[in-house]
């Protein structure tokens, strides 16, 4: 019985000797470099057993394997023994799983891991992080696009580890996210030296559309377009090119955001300052365009100071026009001063001022009465547009056309581009307006048929017409009518067929209107008036007298005044 229990003691004793001296496959063991030969390693794991591992396993990236006869390395015993009878190592697995073991407390600490670039794939690079490969998205290798990468391939360097998945194997890194944090670091150390109003030298770093960044030794500021000069600067090109050294102030540091703001400009004098001394509101100017928008133009009177000619300014006569059909850019003009506001840094300028108004020297050279000459520029339903000198147009309303008939009638006569010749009615120069004539051309045929008329004259008129509700007559080339209820004082008398054409009769002129150009005559009028004064010559009815003996007697009287004559 005793001897059955030792020898199950030993068997025990044995079995476990063989746990603990004989290495698990699948883990990392230690090992000894025993020799180097055929460009690999022999390592002796122990236990009688012995590997090979190339020696590229042992070295880094870009570097000769680091290994000797000698050294205690570790390796990943994948298998005891293979056909060969020897045991299977990797160097490269075992600095796998050390790498992972490193990285993955470095993670978790927020630590920073040593690495090197040594390989591109497609959206980045690959990195060795010491026995662990690691993806480089090309975004994360600067804080700038990198265009050529070569120089950082193999050299070690510092990365922060963004992602880490050990069970699939995959490592994301940056190199952007260390160095912007020393990026951060120097400039809050720049920005903590710096103040507002303080007056560097910097390099510029780069040009856009709105400004250039300056390095002002490990910071950028920002410059911009504005800022660069008192005058209009269309692009930062014109003043400044990448690599030039230029003297800037300080204009303002955001200390949450590390922004800063540069100016060149204000190292020089304001123009400003004596713009009201220099440009009186009222002075003419020479300027030169530059630059013309849909509202006018900007004219530039010295560097550093503009005015804007308005669109309405730039001309008399062009309206609702571009102000580029009118002046070009570089184009030097003169203008006048109309208004400055120093405080929001404006100048009104005129362009039109600067010569005089072409109404009121129309109306000077051209009194009403003037005749001219132009051509007929534009027909609406008012009139025709005729084109006058200063070019500027006249209008010849509708009623303005002829004395006869009406406008409407004998505007189809007329056609663009023919020259007529009107008279000058009148100039109304603050509503920039010239009224013509052209019926005023052959005078006025009722001023001069009623010349020297007047309301209570009589005059013999001829008959032209025969109409129901009276006659039409005629007196100098003048057409009137006299209403059925003024042919006659008796009524019976009022009866336009006792009248033929052809026929003189005596009419009292009861009204002479020049405006309607109308004569207003009466037959009636003319026999009530005679009878008034029938009585008052030769007494009243009252008397006695019949009033056919008075109208007898003032017959005789006229006719022996006749036969004296």
């Amino acid at each position: 019985m005793a001897q059955s229990a030792s020898l199950e003691e030993f068997e025990a004793l044995l079995e476990e000797s063989f746990e603990v001296d004989t290495p698990q496959e699948g883990r990392v063991v230690k090992g000894k470099v025993i020799a180097i030969e055929n460009g690999q390693a022999i390592i002796d794991v122990g236990y009688k057993m012995e590997g090979r591992v190339d020696l590229k396993e042992f070295a880094n990236p870009g570097e000769e394997p680091d290994v000797k006869v000698g050294d205690e390395v570790e390796v990943y015993l994948r298998q005891v023994e293979n056909a060969r009878g020897e045991a299977v190592l990797s160097r490269e697995l075992a600095r796998r799983e050390e790498a992972w073991d490193r990285l993955e407390k470095a993670y978790a600490n927020d630590e920073r891991v040593e690495g090197a670039i040594f390989g591109r794939v497609k959206g980045g690079f690959t990195v060795d992080l010491g026995g662990a490969v690691a993806f480089l998205p090309g975004s994360q290798v600067d804080v700038r696009p990198v265009r050529d990468a070569g120089p950082l391939m193999g050299l070690k360097q510092p990365f922060q580890i963004l992602k880490m998945d050990r069970r699939r194997g995959n490592i994301v890194v940056s190199r952007r996210a260390i160095l912007e944090e020393s990026r951060a670091e120097q400039r809050a150390e720049i920005i903590a030296k710096l103040k507002e109003g303080d007056v560097v030298e910097g390099v510029v770093k780069n040009i856009t559309d709105y400004g250039a960044f300056v390095d002002l030794g490990g910071v950028d500021g920002l410059l911009h377009v504005t800022d660069m000069a008192w005058r209009r600067v269309n692009h930062p090109s014109e003043i400044l090119s990448v690599g030039e050294t230029v003297k800037v102030q300080v204009i303002k540091i955001n200390k949450e955001t590390h922004r800063i703001s540069l100016g060149m400009k204000q190292l020089q004098d304001d123009p400003w300052s004596a713009v009201t001394e220099k440009y009186p509101v009222g002075t003419v100017h020479k300027g030169r365009v530059t630059n013309i928008t849909d509202y006018g133009a900007f004219v530039e009177l010295e560097p550093g100071v503009e005015g804007l000619v308005h669109v309405s300014e730039m001309s008399w006569t062009k309206k609702n026009i571009h102000p580029g059909k009118i002046v070009s850019t570089s184009q030097e003009v003169e203008v006048m001063v109309l208004d400055i506001d120093t405080a929001k840094r404006r100048v009104s300028l005129g362009l039109k001022q600067t010569q005089r108004n072409p109404w009121e020297v129309f109306a000077e050279t051209h009194p009403s009465g003037t005749e001219i000459e132009g051509e007929v520029k534009n027909i609406t339903e008012f009139g025709l547009f005729i084109g006058l000198d200063g070019d500027i147009d006249g209008m010849v309303h509708l009623s303005d056309l002829t004395w006869e008939g009406r406008g409407e009638d004998v505007i189809g006569n007329y056609q663009k581009g023919d020259v007529v010749k009107a008279v000058v009615t009148e100039v109304d120069t603050e509503k920039e307006r010239i009224s013509l004539s052209i019926k005023a051309l052959d005078g006025d045929p009722f001023a001069e048929a009623v010349q020297g008329v007047k309301r209570g004259d009589v005059i013999t008129v001829t008959v032209t017409a025969i109409e129901d509700g009276g006659i039409e007559v005629e007196h100098e080339g003048m057409k009137s009518f006299i209403r059925r209820s003024d042919l006659s004082r008796t009524r019976s008398e009022q009866r336009p067929e006792r009248f033929q054409v052809g026929d003189k009769v005596d009419a009292r002129v009861t009204n002479v209107d020049a405006k309607t150009r109308k004569l207003g005559l009466s037959i009636k009028a003319r026999e009530i008036a005679e009878e008034k004064e029938a009585v008052a010559q030769y007494g009243s009815t009252d008397a006695g007298a019949s009033l056919g003996d008075i109208l007898g007697a003032a017959l005789k009287v006229e006719d022996k005044e006749g036969e004296k004559k």
